[in-house]
C-alpha cells in the first residue's frame, strides 16, 4: 500500500461514498461507521504519503493514473498526481480534519437532518475526495474537475440544511460558477500558448521560452490567462469583496457541514493560488512580469480591515467566525503577494494553522449549539461553569487566531509579520496588527460573557465573590456527548502540538521553497 498511498488517499473516501449510498438506502445506520472507517484509511494513506515525500531524494511523490507516459516534452498527456512537501502537508490537514468531523458528525446529522444520513455522508466523503485531489493533482484541467467536485458536493452539503440554507446555497452556486468559469478560461489560454496541461510541463515551456526572442513572460495571452485564473481563485477563496457567498453559507449550513467547509475550502483555494504562482507560472512571471505584487497588497489591507470591522459588529458566534475567516484569507493572500521568502513561509504555515484553529472554533460552536440551542452572545452567559472542557477547547482555537504562544497561530503570524517588515510592506503590517487587536476584543468579550456572566448592561449577575448568579442546576457540569467532545479536544491538542513543534513544520516548508529562490529583502515597494 505504501507505494500507492497517494492513490489510496482518494480511493478510500471515493469507495466509501459509493458504499454509503448503496448500504445507506437499506439501513442508514451503516453510513456513519462507513464514513469514519473511510476517513481513517485516507488519513493513514496521507501519513504514508508525507513520509514518502520526506524520504524521497527530490521530496516529491508522483503517481500517474492509467499508465500514461508523461516524461515527454512538453508534458501534455496523462493525469499525474504529484505530492511535494507542501501538497503532502496540506493533504494531511484535509484528511485529518475530515476524520475529526466524521467522528463529530454522528449526533448533529441525526438531529439536524434526520433521515438524510444516506445523502449527507456520501456528499461528505466526495467533498474530501475533491479537496484532497485538488491538493495532489499535477494537471491544470484535472484541477478544475476536482474544484467542481468539491463545489458541487459543498452545495449539496449546505442546501441539505433547510430553507435558509437553500437560499444561501443559491448565492454560493452563482459566485462559485463564475469563479470556476474564469479559472477554466484561463487554463484554456494556457493550453493554447504552451500545448500542455501538466503543471510542471506548463512551467517548463514558460522557462524554456525565456531564452527565445519572444518570451512567454511578455505574452499578452499569458497575462490574460494569469488574471483569469487568479480572479477565479480569489472568488473561490472568498477574498473581500468577493466574499458575499461565505457568511450565509457557513452560518445556515448544518453544524457538521460548517465544521468541514469552514476550515478547509478557503485554505485549499489559497493553496491553489500558491501552486499556480510558484509551480505553474513561476516566480519570475508571477512577480516580475505582472502588476499584482504592487496592487494586491493594498487590496489585502482593505480586505483585512473591512472583514475585521464587520466581525466586530456581529453578535452570533458562527457569523462572527465567518467574517474572521474572510480576514484570515487576507492574511494568507498578503503573505504570498508581498513577494518575500518569510511571507511565503507564513502564508503556507498559516494555511495549516488556520485550518486547525478554525476547526476548533466551529467544533466548539457546534457543541454550544447542541447544549444551548443557540450561538447568540446573549445565550452564553456563565457557560464556562457548565461546559469547562468545551470552552477550553474553543478558546484554544480563539487564542490561536489571536496569535498567543504557544499556539500555532502565533508562529504563522510571526512569519507573516517578519515578511511584511523584510519587504517593507508597512501597510500590510499595520493591517495585521489592527485585525489582531480586533480579534483580542472579540474573544475577550466572549470570555467576559462565558466566564464572568455579565449582563448586556454591564451588571454582574452574581451576588458576591465567586457567585455567577446561576442556579445549582445551571452550575452542574453538562458537557456534550463524547463523539463531539473528543474531536474538539483533539483539534485543540493539535493546535498546541503544531505550535510547540513549529520548527519541524517550517523546515518542511523551507525545503519546498528553496528551489524557488524567493528574496528575503524588499523588492517591490
Amino acid at each position: 500500500m505504501m507505494e500507492n498511498s497517494i492513490a489510496w488517499i482518494l480511493l478510500f473516501p471515493l469507495f466509501g461514498a459509493a458504499l454509503c449510498s448503496l448500504l445507506g438506502m437499506a439501513n442508514r445506520k451503516f453510513c456513519w461507521p462507513i464514513g469514519v472507517v473511510s476517513m481513517i484509511g485516507s488519513f493513514v494513506a496521507g501519513v504514508m504519503t508525507l513520509i514518502q515525500a520526506i524520504d524521497s531524494p527530490a521530496h516529491v511523490v508522483s503517481y500517474v493514473f492509467g499508465g500514461w507516459i508523461i516524461d515527454s516534452y512538453p508534458r501534455g498527456v496523462g493525469i499525474e498526481f504529484r505530492a511535494d512537501l507542501m501538497a503532502a502537508l496540506i493533504t494531511l490537514v484535509v484528511v485529518g480534519i475530515g476524520l475529526c468531523v466524521a467522528v463529530y458528525a454522528k449526533l448533529p446529522v441525526e438531529r439536524e437532518t434526520p433521515g438524510k444520513e444516506h445523502f449527507f455522508y456520501p456528499l461528505f466523503l466526495l467533498q474530501i475526495t475533491g479537496l484532497a485531489g485538488i491538493c495532489m493533482t499535477g494537471d491544470a484541467f484535472n484541477l478544475y474537475v476536482l474544484i467542481e467536485v468539491a463545489a458541487l458536493t459543498g452545495y449539496g452539503l449546505i442546501a441539505i440544511g433547510g430553507k435558509r440554507a437553500a437560499a444561501a446555497t443559491f448565492n454560493y452556486v452563482i459566485l462559485g460558477t463564475i469563479g470556476a468559469s474564469l479559472y477554466l478560461l484561463g487554463v484554456g489560454y494556457l493550453y493554447i500558448k504552451t500545448g500542455s496541461l501538466n503543471m510542471v510541463g506548463i512551467n517548463e515551456v514558460i522557462v524554456s521560452s525565456e531564452t527565445l526572442e519572444h518570451s512567454l513572460n511578455d505574452s499578452a495571452t499569458m497575462q490574460v490567462a494569469f488574471v483569469l485564473i487568479c480572479l477565479g481563485i480569489l472568488i473561490k477563496m472568498a477574498f473581500f469583496p468577493l466574499h458575499a457567498w461565505l457568511p450565509n453559507a457557513y452560518c445556515h449550513a448544518p453544524t457538521a457541514t460548517s465544521c468541514l467547509l469552514a476550515p478547509l475550502v478557503t485554505k485549499v483555494m489559497i493553496y491553489v493560488m500558491i501552486r499556480m504562482v510558484l509551480t505553474v507560472f513561476g516566480v519570475d512571471f508571477s512577480f516580475e512580469s505582472t502588476l499584482w505584487p504592487s496592487v494586491l497588497p493594498w487590496l489585502v489591507v482593505i480586505a483585512i480591515v473591512s472583514a475585521a470591522v464587520m466581525a466586530l459588529g456581529q453578535r452570533e458566534i458562527k457569523r462572527m467566525l465567518a467574517y474572521l475567516i474572510v480576514a484570515e484569507v487576507g492574511y494568507m493572500v498578503g503573505g504570498v503577494w508581498i513577494y518575500n521568502y518569510y511571507g511565503m513561509i507564513g502564508s503556507i504555515f498559516h494555511i495549516i494553522s488556520d485550518a486547525c484553529m478554525t476547526l476548533c472554533l466551529f467544533l466548539g460552536a457546534g457543541l454550544i449549539l447542541e447544549k444551548c440551542k443557540t450561538t447568540h452572545f446573549d445565550g452564553l452567559r456563565g457557560l464556562f461553569s457548565k461546559m469547562p472542557l468545551t470552552m477550553t477547547g474553543f478558546f484554544v482555537g480563539g487564542f490561536s487566531i489571536i496569535g498567543l504562544p504557544p499556539t500555532c497561530g502565533f508562529f504563522s503570524k510571526w512569519y507573516l509579520i517578519t515578511g511584511a517588515m523584510a519587504s517593507q510592506r508597512w501597510e500590510y503590517l499595520v493591517a495585521l496588527l489592527f485585525s489582531t487587536m480586533v480579534m483580542v476584543v472579540l474573544f475577550f468579550r466572549l470570555i467576559e460573557r462565558i466566564h464572568l456572566a455579565v449582563s448586556e448592561s454591564g451588571e454582574n449577575l452574581g451576588k458576591g465573590h465567586g457567585d455567577l448568579g446561576l442556579t445549582n442546576e445551571q452550575t452542574r457540569f453538562s458537557e456534550g456527548p463524547l463523539t463531539m467532545l473528543v474531536p474538539l479536544l483533539t483539534a485543540a491538542a493539535v493546535v498546541l502540538v503544531i505550535g510547540i513543534y513549529n520548527q519541524e513544520v517550517v523546515n518542511l516548508i523551507e525545503i519546498f521553497l528553496d528551489p524557488f529562490k524567493l528574496p528575503k529583502e524588499a523588492v517591490i515597494k
